[in-house]
């Protein structure tokens, strides 16, 4: 895989952090995220890199103009779109901070928010975390990562909160972890593409042996699934899916349990897979759609036998560093169900629209 650097400013050192801001065909949205980034009142140590998965807009001339005066800062030109996983870990890999921050580019973050979110997150004796996610025009609650994982295995939602504290999972659009531990934990698994990457991921930070926190006194905002919502600017005014996204968000479920638990906790698979069935089935039918379970549940079960070698070899590496076992990480069960948040949205914006794509 090919990808073109492009470097801006002149580093004086290294870094406190490094930000990899993802980019697919989302020009409108990387101004005010940059000029958040500018405005840091540490912004003289951060690195600022752009990772662009081969946009058709005109993202990366945007980009180049308003990274031209950073103090630090990279653009990567990927030559295909290698989606969230490995085009993040693209950026990763030239990154020169101490700290990696993922951050999607429909965010902006408040002018000191990264001071902050290192220092709590330091304070906290973690090596991970995420600030407090506001929604985009406001300063209304989205979320605050993910505070376990529920009877089916699948993240439980979190709730606003008044203080720093520990969490299990932090959201993908503002992903802070220490670079050294990202490396020795694997990166983000590219076979995953998208979806349910940071969970994967925070299973094996705290299975390493480490620690997660939120940091609420961090603010950043983020207007949410612009790339699957695009209608309705900064605010989200409809509930859209598409098959490929439940077949991504399923399978990628089903692979965070059986790359990272070690025994009891296989048993999460029990419930799920029953309620991924119940789930595609309800679909196709409101879709009159039968296709819709073919993508969201039987081709997930099929593409998992399909890896059935990765996730041995997943498994054999996960174990190489464990210092966690499943009864330990049973403290993070919660019984707040992640499906939740669906059930929510959709009382606010209506039954979802779903894509054949």
């Amino acid at each position: 895989m090919e990808s073109n650097l492009e470097r801006f400013g002149r580093p004086t050192g290294q870094p406190r952090v490094s930000i990899v801001v993802l980019n697919y065909n989302g020009s409108g949205w990387l101004p005010r995220c940059f000029a958040s980034i500018k405005a840091q009142t540490m912004a003289d140590h951060i690195e600022t890199i752009l990772v662009d998965n081969c946009s058709t807009d005109d993202s990366v001339p945007v980009a180049r103009k308003l990274l031209a005066d950073f103090p630090m800062a990279v653009i990567v030109k990927n030559s295909r779109n290698l989606g969230f996983c490995e085009g993040n870990n693209t950026g990763a890999r030239v990154a020169q901070g101490r700290y990696l921050l993922f951050l999607n580019n429909d965010t902006w973050l408040e002018p000191d928010c990264m001071a902050l979110l290192l220092d709590g997150t330091e304070q906290a004796g973690a090596v991970a975390s995420t600030p407090y996610v506001l929604n985009y025009p406001d300063n209304s609650f989205q979320d605050f990562g993910f505070y376990g994982f529920d009877i089916f295995g699948l993240p439980s939602s979190s709730m606003p909160a008044t203080a720093t504290r520990e969490i299990f999972i932090p959201g993908g659009c503002s992903y802070l972890i220490r670079t050294d531990v990202f490396q020795a934990v694997g990166e983000f698994d590219a076979e995953f593409f998208i979806y349910s990457d940071d969970s994967d991921l925070s299973w094996r930070v705290w299975i390493a042996g480490h620690r997660i926190a939120g940091v609420f006194p961090a603010k950043v905002h983020h207007r949410g699934a612009a790339g699957v919502n695009p209608s309705g600017g900064i605010q989200t005014v409809e509930f859209r899916t598409n098959d490929r996204k439940r077949f991504l968000t399923n399978r990628n479920s089903l692979l965070t349990l059986l790359y990272n638990c070690q025994h009891i906790l296989l048993l999460l698979l029990i419930p799920l897979i029953p309620l991924l069935f119940a789930e595609s089935l309800a679909g196709s039918v409101l879709l009159r759609r039968w296709s819709f379970v073919r993508a969201s549940f039987w081709e997930p079960l099929r593409d998992c036998w399909r890896l059935r070698g990765l996730i041995a070899a997943r498994r054999r590496r996960v174990a190489a560093f464990r210092k966690r076992s499943d009864f330990w990480m049973l403290r993070f069960f919660r019984l707040r169900l992640n499906r939740w948040g669906e059930i929510v949205r959709v009382f606010k914006l209506g039954m979802p629209r779903v894509d054949a794509r």
